[in-house]
């Protein structure tokens, strides 16, 4: 099956981002093209946010991937804020419902979503403290994600001391500076390390010690899927969740959210393989 040609009917998602990929992109026109409907999908960049979400109002654009430096900005921009991005002030995806006159923005984070769905499917136990490294965006997703399913002991690990202590007060967890010196039946990392490209691709998020000591370990990093924390993990026999997994999971969300269709999980999984390509 594939989509209709393209026609002045056709319904446009797009996204925005400081540094646009084709993650994004790819994964939502091939789904489209799988089953049949008529979408398109678009990367943008902006410097002036108000103008681009008034753009999706005056255009009657669908959906709106929402990604850094955007996430918190766009807040005052939509007209409702679901839980999953008042849970953690920020917004990865925007739905216009067009039938409203002028447009109805409603505004999610899929992130969060994603990581709520992976805790239930691995059956994480509430009970057992985790750790989690980082204190961004992403990282604040993470830990809300955890705090609402129950995990009400954890540490934060973070280099930058005033958005590490931040995040660790806005989660009741403890901080520390100094991830060497943690462990923790779950380990999640939610930093750049480990990335491909990065200055730190061929790192550790967390040492072995604190791996061997560990039940669960989480990357949120997506490309490579097998970063060298996933590698080492498995290689110590640990449960492992994939950033790979977050992507393609909050991915889903948004596409069902905008087209009302929910890929099967042999779709998805083969959409995030072609978008991490």
């Amino acid at each position: 099956m594939t989509r209709p040609p393209l026609s002045k009917d056709t319904t446009v998602c797009i996204s925005l981002a400081g540094r646009p990929s084709n993650i994004g992109t790819t994964f939502h026109n091939h789904l489209y093209d799988v089953l049949g409907l008529d979408f398109l999908y678009k990367a943008f960049t902006t410097t002036d946010i108000a103008a681009a979400i008034g753009g999706v109002r005056a255009l009657g654009i669908r959906g709106c991937s929402v990604s850094m430096p955007f996430k918190q900005d766009v807040l005052a921009l939509v007209d409702v804020v679901e839980p999953s991005a008042q849970a953690i002030e920020s917004v990865n995806t925007i739905v216009n419902d067009t039938s409203v006159p002028g447009g109805r923005l409603t505004a999610a984070n899929t992130d969060y979503l994603a990581v709520r769905q992976l805790i239930a499917r691995y059956a994480l136990d509430p009970g057992d403290p985790v750790v989690i490294r980082g204190s961004g965006g992403m990282a604040r997703a993470v830990g809300a994600a955890f705090v609402d399913a129950g995990f009400t002991t954890g540490v934060v690990a973070a280099r930058n001391r005033s958005s590490g202590e931040a995040l660790a007060g806005r989660l009741g967890y403890s901080y520390t500076a100094d991830v060497d010196s943690v462990t923790a039946p779950i380990l999640v990392n939610v930093t750049p390390i480990g990335m491909a490209g990065g200055p730190e691709e061929h790192e550790l998020a967390f040492g072995q010690a604190a791996i061997g000591a560990a039940d669960t370990v989480f990357d949120v990093v997506a490309l490579p899927s097998e970063t060298p924390l996933i590698a080492a993990a498995r290689a110590a026999a640990k449960q492992v969740i994939t950033g790979a997994q977050v992507i393609a999971l909050q991915a889903a969300e948004q596409f069902e959210r905008y087209t009302g269709v929910r890929p099967s999980p042999e779709q998805i999984a083969e959409a995030s393989q072609l978008s991490r390509a």
